[in-house]
């Protein structure tokens, strides 16, 4: 049997697009003589699609689309995801399902059984779990099908009480077939591999996986279908971040005609998170996915032009260079506004960064404004002392002139935040946290570095002097980051494992940091969720990002 994957690129409710690459991919199927051809989990109207599956219109386009699919299915089988209704008056209204269309027919209806509801997933929240399992006969070949989440319980410590393919195993199927919207997060590539060889190594069936590719706003899927063979080899890997419809044989020993090969040891557990922070680790994918991330938001927004606040430091430096990659140099623009308190050096590093990407840039100096400010409120004011309270009139300022510039010219404004400058709450609100996108928002400082060293890695493109001078919010005289937070080699190994790994005060005080540092660490953090809670949102590279995957309280008393 040939078996078709097609790893596509969908947009959310765009139902006549997404219903047209579905056709040319099954088009393109009948033309390589392929039996099958499967895409991607909900792949008809898109995933997430969230509170959308709410609007029985919506769930109307969906059964529409399949109908004017399955007219495509003749001569060859087609599995796409879509909502299905639940026909029955007990539980939730949908679920989330297969398709088996051939012959221009429904052939068969698959459920998904296991919903997720941590990170960014919420699923039990729209769908009914399945409550039966059955092979889905199809030209003499018993399938296994399953979606997406079905195929991760598959650790010593299962996440849910039922594994899917349990039940389907004692039905003999010939092979696994598995629809997923698995997004990509810098480790998350190899978990997936692991998980899905455990499947292979458990239940001793080849796996044809079928992953989608593209970013959903925050969200971004990284592709990278696998056809695994019933020994546990890794028989084809299809590229990341791109589109690809390939076929690959199996054959009627159940065996697969290889193309590839891998050594992936055989293991039966997911890997955790990796216990220490690495800031290089996966500094490729990262660029890859952070390209990816703005380049689908503007495109599937409607939008082709961008505009940012160029510090000359070096988290605008490396937010402009991936927007000049992901929008075209031409398309970015960059405005520098210096105050009173930039240095001459930051302005002239920001000039030659836009010199060498090859940007426009336009420069504003905004100190007659800011005195405008100041004047305005002395009555106010007085004479009490320089506060933060002048600082931010600085960064509101600006925020101000980029928001107006970008109404005028239908631009989207990019934000330039870190995770470590979140994390801690160290920006300013509706100053330098504005934005319609945070495309470095879920990178700690040192990963800002590392991609700039990626950057860089063929020619300078970012200025050696933004990369290596200390870095400062540029608001008072001779201010450094360093004033008002610990170093960020100590900062970033706190902030990863109080977020990523969950590791509460104790546990990190055990790994010999100073107990008053994480004290005052993990402080900031809680306190400052009422700042995250009204940013923009977050372009996801890591296991635990801020925004829908990372849910706590804002009035909670927790460790503030």
């Amino acid at each position: 049997m040939k078996i078709v994957l097609a790893q596509q690129n969908y947009h959310i409710g765009n139902f006549e697009k997404n219903t047209q690459k579905i056709i040319a991919a099954i088009e393109e199927a009948k033309q390589q003589q392929a039996d099958l051809i499967v895409f991607s989990e909900m792949c008809v109207c898109g995933y997430p699609a969230r509170d959308f599956v709410e609007f029985n219109d919506f769930i109307d386009k969906c059964y529409e689309a399949i109908n004017e699919i399955k007219q495509h299915a003749d001569t060859i089988g087609v599995l796409v995801g879509s909502p299905a209704r639940n026909p029955v008056f007990e539980g939730k209204d949908l679920f989330n399902a297969a398709f088996l269309l051939y012959e221009k027919e429904i052939k068969a209806e698959v459920h998904k059984t296991l919903l997720p509801t941590y990170d960014v997933f919420d699923e039990y929240r729209y769908f009914e779990p399945a409550y039966n399992w059955n092979v889905v006969e199809f030209k003499g070949k018993k399938l296994a099908v399953t979606i997406c989440e079905d195929i991760w319980n598959i650790d010593d410590n299962p996440l849910y009480r039922i594994s899917p393919m349990d039940m389907l195993i004692e039905q003999k199927p010939d092979v696994m077939i598995n629809l997923s919207a698995s997004p990509f997060d810098y480790i998350h590539a190899e978990e997936r591999k692991s998980v899905i060889k455990a499947n292979v190594i458990k239940y001793k069936l080849p796996m044809f996986y079928c992953n989608a590719v593209g970013s959903q706003t925050e969200i971004v899927f990284d592709g990278a279908s696998l056809v695994f063979d019933k020994e546990g080899n890794l028989c084809k890997c299809f590229p990341s971040f791109e589109e690809a419809v390939e076929a690959v044989t199996l054959k009627d020993d159940g065996t697969i005609e290889e193309t590839e090969k891998d050594t992936i040891r055989p293991i039966s557990h997911i890997k955790p998170n990796p216990v220490n922070y690495d800031p290089a680790l996966n500094i490729k994918g990262i660029h890859t996915a952070l390209i990816h991330g703005i380049r689908d938001y503007f495109q599937k927004m409607g939008f082709t032009k961008a505009i940012l606040g160029s510090s000359g430091g070096i988290d605008s430096a490396v937010t402009l260079a991936l927007a000049s990659d992901a929008l075209g140099k031409e398309n970015v623009r960059a405005i520098l506004m210096p105050s009173p308190y930039s240095t001459s050096h930051s302005v002239n590093d920001a000039v030659k960064l836009s010199e060498n990407l090859g940007n426009p840039y336009d420069v504003i100096k905004i100190k007659d404004i800011y005195e405008a400010f100041l004047s305005t409120l002395k009555p106010i004011f007085k004479d009490l002392p320089f506060s933060i309270a002048e600082e931010n009139i600085q960064s509101r300022t600006r925020g101000n002139l980029l928001m107006a510039i970008a109404n005028k010219f239908g631009y989207i404004l990019l934000n330039t935040s870190n995770k470590s400058e979140l994390a801690t709450g160290y920006g300013t609100l509706y100053g330098d946290m504005a934005g319609g996108i945070g495309v470095l928002g879920d990178c700690y400082k040192l990963q800002v570095y590392a991609l700039a060293e990626y950057i860089n890695r063929d020619r300078e493109i970012i200025p050696d002097n933004i990369i290596h001078k200390a870095p400062s919010a540029e608001l008072r005289p001779d201010q450094k980051d360093a004033d008002s937070l610990p170093e960020y080699d100590v900062l970033d190994k706190v902030l990863y494992q109080y977020i990523e790994r969950r590791q509460g005060p104790n546990e990190i005080k055990a790994q010999g940091v100073e107990p008053a540092l994480v004290d005052r660490i993990l402080k900031l953090v809680n306190t400052n969720e009422y700042k995250r809670n009204q940013f923009c949102p977050i372009i996801r590279v890591s296991p635990k990002a801020f925004g829908v995957g990372r849910r706590v309280p804002i009035v909670g008393k927790y460790l503030s």
